[in-house]
């Protein structure tokens, strides 16, 4: 297996101030899932496998989409009850959900379990879950290249030992710029970086700026680069994700130690595919990619940034 996903699959209610999508498809490993599928088929990788949980409500025609797009879901349980169900708003410029309610369900008790053909996969990418359970899939499996950690605000606050226990353990980690700066305690961001790459010793520390683009720490490299100008901001629910899922599928194409010039390459693409996530509700954006528009919106972004990358 190329890469390994563990984290939510879910259903979303969202409303923006473009409309609405009640009961879509969303969670942390579909958006990942989806968006490394693409980059599977861009680049011919072999199998991406989801782990997750789901409940007896789980539509078939969402199975459908999953394993249309070439994922493995041996390690999808489902079980008795309803899946995870998230409902929020964006309003003003979008850049942070509004949080109504939030119906864990069958979420609430899920352990993940690796499939045995996963325990060995090149990248393991451990979405946005409780660190316990981070720490639990980091003991299920040994990635041949690299191990990627997503977290929130909410484990810094309720968890923090596990957190940074679970940050310890891999080889990059991925948090948003609120995150950052709350860890280390300060608002100067490259500060944060600095403290939270120290506080863990994270070998490549990556952090999402939303609309503002992209902060990484490789060793004692920098890497700084902006978001994708987007003028369809429909709804950024999943975006991290897309980003994160992005960047794990790139960095499985190849092997040994992870050079300052292929995290750039592989952030640039990361932040080009979330840019699609956002121009829809749910999924629907990252399902909806084809390999032309890929590739015209990602020359786009090079040539606007002057970045120079193979575009293949």
């Amino acid at each position: 297996m190329d890469v390994l996903i563990v984290g939510s699959i879910a259903y979303d209610s969202i409303t923006s101030p473009l409309g609405s999508a009640p009961n879509t498809l969303g969670g942390s490993a579909t958006y990942a899932g989806l968006a490394a599928s693409f980059h599977q088929r861009r680049l011919n990788l072999n199998n991406i496998g989801l782990v997750g949980v789901v409940g007896t409500d789980f539509r078939d025609e969402d199975f459908a989409t999953l394993t249309n797009a070439g994922l493995d879901t041996t390690g999808v349980e489902v079980v008795e009850g309803s899946t995870f169900h998230w409902i929020g708003s964006y309003h003003g410029n979008m850049a942070q959900a509004e949080t109504h309610e939030t119906h864990l369900n069958v979420f609430e008790s899920f352990e993940p379990k690796v499939p045995s053909h996963g325990s060995s996969s090149t990248i393991t990418f451990c979405a946005n879950l409780h660190p316990a359970l981070q720490l639990s899939v980091l003991d299920q499996s040994t990635p041949k290249r690299a191990s990627i950690l997503d977290s929130m605000n909410l484990w810094i606050n309720i968890a923090l030992d596990q957190l940074i226990e679970a940050m310890k353990r891999v080889d990059i980690v991925v948090i948003n710029d609120g995150e950052a700066t709350m860890l280390a305690k300060t608002d100067n961001l490259v500060e944060a970086a600095k403290q939270v790459q120290s506080m863990a010793s994270i070998p490549t520390l990556i952090i999402k700026k939303g609309e503002h683009g992209v902060l990484a720490l490789h060793g004692d490299d920098f890497i700084a680069l902006p978001a994708y100008p987007s003028e369809a901001v429909v709804d950024p629910t999943g975006c991290g994700d897309t980003f994160a899922g992005t960047l794990a599928a790139c960095l499985a194409n190849d092997e040994g130690a992870v050079s300052t010039k292929e995290l750039r390459e592989a952030l640039v693409h990361a932040t080009v595919s979330a840019s699609f996530t956002l121009e829809d509700f749910g999924t629907k954006g990252i399902e909806s990619i084809s390999i032309d528009a890929y590739q015209g919106r990602l020359l786009r972004y090079c040539a606007i940034t002057g970045t120079s990358i193979d575009s293949s």
